[in-house]
């Protein structure tokens, strides 16, 4: 195991260096290219007669458990990251926007692509149940912005926007796999539970998460007020993320909508009153430094997955057109919240005519998407949908993050955007 461990951290870093030395794309989509081109390298290599390095990397990404490691590992840690910075006030003058994308959102991309990759399924000639296809939506719908955000920024995506993303991203995940989990069971089952059931496991997951978050992340505030000392205050933290997520498993709640909530305490509550300013920089810098890191390698594992896919252009060709129906899901997702974002928004910010083409544009699907899809159960519709998911990921990624920031920069390059005061 440990062998296998530094095999791939020392390929993600060798990776990551050749992309900031020579193709110097953004961090996460550069890494992933890279990836690709490795194993599109190996591949090739293997054809013309030497599939040495091609085996080899088989080997060892055949050993990774990539929905276990993401699921039990990557995920919580990123989405505590991810809600240590982001600022409670924020979060609630876009509230409604955000809640309607990461809880409505999910459920109405969920129906729509289930049912349109129905029908893309048949016209491709492939028999799935609409179970699998309603699973399908479900696993494709939460978005990644982790490889966008900086783009944004940089080209000067307005706050409203950013925050919404954000915002959205952090909650989508977990209502996606509460979703995911219980089409699950039905498929397990055999039968089609009731209205009220299926209620209950929605509401045992994500409001079990929301409490036992809750729960979790003012126990560690309480111990963070009671100290001064960094070097635990970060051990604290550490072991709220990965005990949390242990623990919520466990009790059968989402453990990314756990971890999200605290999150947003410690990264509030914990900043203004029980943390020194020493504190709050090593806890900063850690938790920054462990989201580059884990981007790295999840993005890295992406990228090499190819490797271990079976692909043909049927496979490419129905993969894009599902890519289009998941732009076509997220538009009838983004487009209602957009027009509740106008509505309450004051003349400060005031959302500009090109929101919804960047939310819907800037929508990225990401490692959660294929994680899901491995823990899919084993026969033809698993191979098939994972084939399909991996693609969808892949272009999404690749085409859409490369493209959202010239975008952002055409529409808004001669606005002026309001001063703003950043929570951190």
């Amino acid at each position: 195991m440990l062998d296998l461990v530094a095999a791939f951290i020392v390929l993600t870093t060798l990776l990551t260096y050749v992309n900031y030395r020579f193709i110097r794309l953004p961090p996460t989509i550069g890494v992933m290219a890279t990836a690709l081109i490795f194993s599109l390298i190996a591949q090739g290599l293997s054809l013309l007669g030497y599939p040495l390095i091609e085996i080899e990397a088989q080997q060892i990404i055949r050993r990774i458990d990539f929905s276990d490691i993401l699921m039990t590992w990557f995920l919580p840690a990123l989405l505590f990251a991810g809600a240590l910075h982001v600022d409670l006030s924020d979060l609630r003058s876009y509230k409604w926007p955000i809640g309607l994308l990461a809880t409505v959102g999910v459920l109405i991309a969920t129906s729509v692509i289930g049912t349109l990759a129905y029908y893309i399924f048949a016209l491709f000639g492939w028999h799935v149940d609409f179970i699998y296809c309603l699973l399908f939506g479900a696993l494709i719908s939460p978005t990644d912005p982790i490889a966008v955000m900086g783009i944004l920024k940089s080209a000067g995506a307005p706050k409203p926007l950013a925050t919404t993303i954000v915002g959205e991203s952090l909650f989508n995940d977990g209502t996606a796999v509460v979703v995911f989990t219980i089409l699950l069971g039905i498929l397990q089952l055999g039968s089609t539970p009731t209205l009220g059931t299926v209620s209950w496991l929605f509401v045992h997951e994500a409001v079990g998460g929301v409490l036992v978050g809750a729960a979790l992340g003012y126990g560690v505030l309480l111990m963070l007020r009671s100290i001064d000392q960094y070097q635990v205050e970060v051990m604290l933290t550490l072991a709220l993320v990965f005990g949390g997520a242990a623990l919520a498993a466990r009790l059968h709640v989402s453990g990314p909508i756990a971890m999200v909530v605290a999150g947003l305490i410690i990264g509030n509550l914990g900043r203004k009153h029980a943390m020194s300013d020493e504190s709050r920089r090593y806890v900063d810098g850690f938790w920054e430094l462990i989201d580059e890191i884990l981007n790295a390698l999840l993005f890295a594992l992406i990228g090499l997955e190819l490797l271990l896919l079976p692909f043909s252009w049927l496979h490419i060709v129905a993969a894009f057109v599902l890519g289009g129906a998941v732009l076509v899901a997220r538009l009838l997702t983004v487009a209602p919240a957009v027009f509740i974002m106008r509505r309450r928004a004051d003349g400060r910010r005031q959302v500009s005519h090109g929101a919804i083409r960047i939310l819907t544009w800037g929508g990225l699907r990401g490692g959660v998407s294929v994680a899901l899809a491995l823990s899919l159960p084993l026969g033809e519709e698993r191979d098939l949908l994972l084939s399909l998911t991996y693609i969808v990921v892949l272009t999404s990624i690749l085409l859409q993050g490369l493209s959202i920031g010239p975008l952002v920069g055409r529409l808004y390059r001669d606005q002026p955007q309001p001063a703003t005061d950043d929570h951190h």
